[in-house]
Protein backbone atom coordinates (compact mmCIF):
# COMPACT_ATOMS: atom_id res chain seq x y z
CA UNK A 1 0.00 0.00 0.00
CA UNK A 2 3.26 2.24 0.26
CA UNK A 3 3.26 2.06 -3.51
CA UNK A 4 -0.03 2.99 -4.28
CA UNK A 5 -0.01 5.43 -1.62
CA UNK A 6 3.00 7.14 -3.36
CA UNK A 7 0.57 7.26 -6.19
CA UNK A 8 -2.09 8.71 -4.74
CA UNK A 9 0.52 11.98 -3.42
CA UNK A 10 2.07 12.18 -6.84
CA UNK A 11 -0.91 12.41 -9.54
CA UNK A 12 -2.71 14.21 -6.93
CA UNK A 13 -2.40 17.29 -8.68
CA UNK A 14 -2.01 15.57 -12.28
CA UNK A 15 -5.48 14.55 -13.56
CA UNK A 16 -5.40 12.42 -16.09
CA UNK A 17 -6.49 13.99 -19.92
CA UNK A 18 -8.80 12.69 -22.71
CA UNK A 19 -11.09 10.57 -20.42
CA UNK A 20 -15.26 10.71 -21.89
CA UNK A 21 -18.61 9.66 -20.82
CA UNK A 22 -21.66 10.35 -20.95
CA UNK A 23 -23.15 13.35 -18.39
CA UNK A 24 -26.12 11.53 -17.48
CA UNK A 25 -26.50 7.71 -16.50
CA UNK A 26 -29.36 5.52 -17.58
CA UNK A 27 -30.24 1.91 -17.27
CA UNK A 28 -28.38 0.50 -20.14
CA UNK A 29 -25.78 -2.00 -20.80
CA UNK A 30 -21.98 -1.62 -19.63
CA UNK A 31 -19.89 0.06 -22.10
CA UNK A 32 -16.41 -1.21 -23.30
CA UNK A 33 -14.12 -0.40 -20.66
CA UNK A 34 -11.48 2.17 -21.64
CA UNK A 35 -8.32 1.18 -21.60
CA UNK A 36 -5.84 3.92 -19.20
CA UNK A 37 -2.70 4.64 -21.27
CA UNK A 38 0.44 4.09 -18.93
CA UNK A 39 2.38 7.76 -19.42
CA UNK A 40 -1.39 9.33 -19.04
CA UNK A 41 0.13 10.64 -16.11
CA UNK A 42 2.87 12.29 -17.95
CA UNK A 43 1.04 13.86 -20.19
CA UNK A 44 -1.61 15.37 -17.94
CA UNK A 45 -1.95 19.20 -16.82
CA UNK A 46 -1.87 20.33 -13.60
CA UNK A 47 -5.51 21.75 -12.07
CA UNK A 48 -4.61 24.98 -10.03
CA UNK A 49 -5.77 25.09 -6.24
CA UNK A 50 -7.25 21.58 -6.84
CA UNK A 51 -8.07 19.83 -3.31
CA UNK A 52 -8.92 16.39 -2.82
CA UNK A 53 -11.27 14.33 -0.71
CA UNK A 54 -10.88 10.63 0.17
CA UNK A 55 -11.83 7.66 1.00
CA UNK A 56 -9.28 5.57 3.03
CA UNK A 57 -7.29 2.38 1.55
CA UNK A 58 -8.77 -0.83 1.34
CA UNK A 59 -7.40 -3.90 0.20
CA UNK A 60 -10.00 -6.98 -0.26
CA UNK A 61 -8.91 -10.50 0.83
CA UNK A 62 -8.45 -11.51 -2.63
CA UNK A 63 -5.86 -9.25 -3.55
CA UNK A 64 -7.68 -5.74 -4.88
CA UNK A 65 -6.62 -2.75 -3.68
CA UNK A 66 -8.03 0.98 -4.16
CA UNK A 67 -8.56 4.52 -2.84
CA UNK A 68 -11.32 6.68 -3.76
CA UNK A 69 -11.67 10.61 -4.46
CA UNK A 70 -13.71 13.43 -5.23
CA UNK A 71 -11.45 16.40 -6.53
CA UNK A 72 -12.69 19.80 -7.32
CA UNK A 73 -10.20 22.58 -9.19
CA UNK A 74 -10.66 24.89 -11.70
CA UNK A 75 -14.34 25.33 -11.39
CA UNK A 76 -14.32 21.50 -11.95
CA UNK A 77 -15.34 18.49 -10.05
CA UNK A 78 -14.32 14.73 -10.83
CA UNK A 79 -13.61 11.12 -9.48
CA UNK A 80 -10.29 9.39 -9.20
CA UNK A 81 -9.50 5.92 -7.80
CA UNK A 82 -6.52 4.79 -7.73
CA UNK A 83 -5.90 0.70 -7.91
CA UNK A 84 -3.92 -2.47 -7.76
CA UNK A 85 -4.94 -5.71 -8.94
CA UNK A 86 -3.12 -8.16 -7.07
CA UNK A 87 -5.31 -10.96 -7.88
CA UNK A 88 -3.58 -12.35 -10.65
CA UNK A 89 -6.14 -12.45 -13.15
CA UNK A 90 -8.16 -9.35 -15.21
CA UNK A 91 -11.12 -7.72 -13.40
CA UNK A 92 -14.32 -7.14 -15.35
CA UNK A 93 -13.90 -3.57 -15.19
CA UNK A 94 -13.53 -0.69 -12.51
CA UNK A 95 -16.74 1.39 -12.46
CA UNK A 96 -16.29 4.71 -10.89
CA UNK A 97 -19.52 6.87 -10.26
CA UNK A 98 -19.65 10.04 -9.22
CA UNK A 99 -22.70 11.52 -7.59
CA UNK A 100 -23.47 15.04 -7.10
CA UNK A 101 -26.07 17.75 -6.42
CA UNK A 102 -29.66 17.13 -8.06
CA UNK A 103 -29.23 13.73 -8.25
CA UNK A 104 -26.33 14.02 -10.69
CA UNK A 105 -24.33 11.03 -11.68
CA UNK A 106 -21.23 10.24 -14.06
CA UNK A 107 -20.06 7.32 -14.55
CA UNK A 108 -16.51 5.68 -16.23
CA UNK A 109 -15.68 2.08 -16.80
CA UNK A 110 -12.02 1.42 -17.14
CA UNK A 111 -10.22 -1.79 -17.96
CA UNK A 112 -8.03 -3.65 -15.26
CA UNK A 113 -5.39 -5.81 -16.18
CA UNK A 114 -3.57 -8.57 -14.34
CA UNK A 115 -0.58 -6.73 -13.68
CA UNK A 116 -0.24 -6.12 -10.06
CA UNK A 117 0.99 -2.57 -11.43
CA UNK A 118 -0.71 0.75 -9.80
CA UNK A 119 -3.59 2.16 -11.90
CA UNK A 120 -5.78 4.93 -12.30
CA UNK A 121 -9.35 5.45 -13.21
CA UNK A 122 -11.01 9.03 -13.61
CA UNK A 123 -14.29 9.98 -14.65
CA UNK A 124 -14.41 13.23 -17.13
CA UNK A 125 -13.90 16.64 -15.64
CA UNK A 126 -17.60 18.49 -15.59
CA UNK A 127 -18.58 22.14 -14.43
CA UNK A 128 -19.20 21.98 -10.45
CA UNK A 129 -22.60 22.50 -9.61
CA UNK A 130 -22.14 22.79 -5.84
CA UNK A 131 -19.63 21.99 -2.89
CA UNK A 132 -17.34 19.75 -2.88
CA UNK A 133 -18.99 18.19 0.27
CA UNK A 134 -21.99 17.68 -1.92
CA UNK A 135 -20.29 15.22 -4.06
CA UNK A 136 -19.43 11.59 -3.35
CA UNK A 137 -17.71 9.20 -5.83
CA UNK A 138 -17.87 4.90 -5.43
CA UNK A 139 -15.89 2.63 -7.14
CA UNK A 140 -16.78 -1.36 -7.87
CA UNK A 141 -14.37 -3.90 -8.77
CA UNK A 142 -15.49 -7.36 -10.16
CA UNK A 143 -14.24 -10.77 -11.21
CA UNK A 144 -14.32 -11.21 -14.59
CA UNK A 145 -17.55 -12.41 -16.70
CA UNK A 146 -20.14 -12.79 -14.42
CA UNK A 147 -17.77 -12.60 -11.36
CA UNK A 148 -18.65 -11.81 -7.45
CA UNK A 149 -17.37 -7.69 -6.23
CA UNK A 150 -14.32 -8.28 -5.12
CA UNK A 151 -14.23 -4.09 -3.37
CA UNK A 152 -16.38 -1.42 -3.31
CA UNK A 153 -14.21 1.98 -2.01
CA UNK A 154 -15.94 5.38 -1.77
CA UNK A 155 -14.82 9.12 -1.40
CA UNK A 156 -16.52 9.37 2.23
CA UNK A 157 -15.89 5.79 3.43
CA UNK A 158 -15.00 5.44 7.46
CA UNK A 159 -11.48 3.62 8.12
CA UNK A 160 -12.15 0.44 8.20
CA UNK A 161 -12.10 -1.12 12.06
CA UNK A 162 -8.41 -3.08 12.73
CA UNK A 163 -7.83 -6.54 12.96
Amino acid sequence: MTGLAAVVVFTALLPLAGASAEPEVESAPAPEPTPVPADAKAAAAPVPDASARCGPELRSPEGVEAQTCVLTGGGRTWARTYYRNATGAELRSVVLALMGPAGRTVQMYCAVGAEDEPGVCETPRERSRGKAGEYVAVSEFAAAADGPLLLRSGSNSAAPAPR
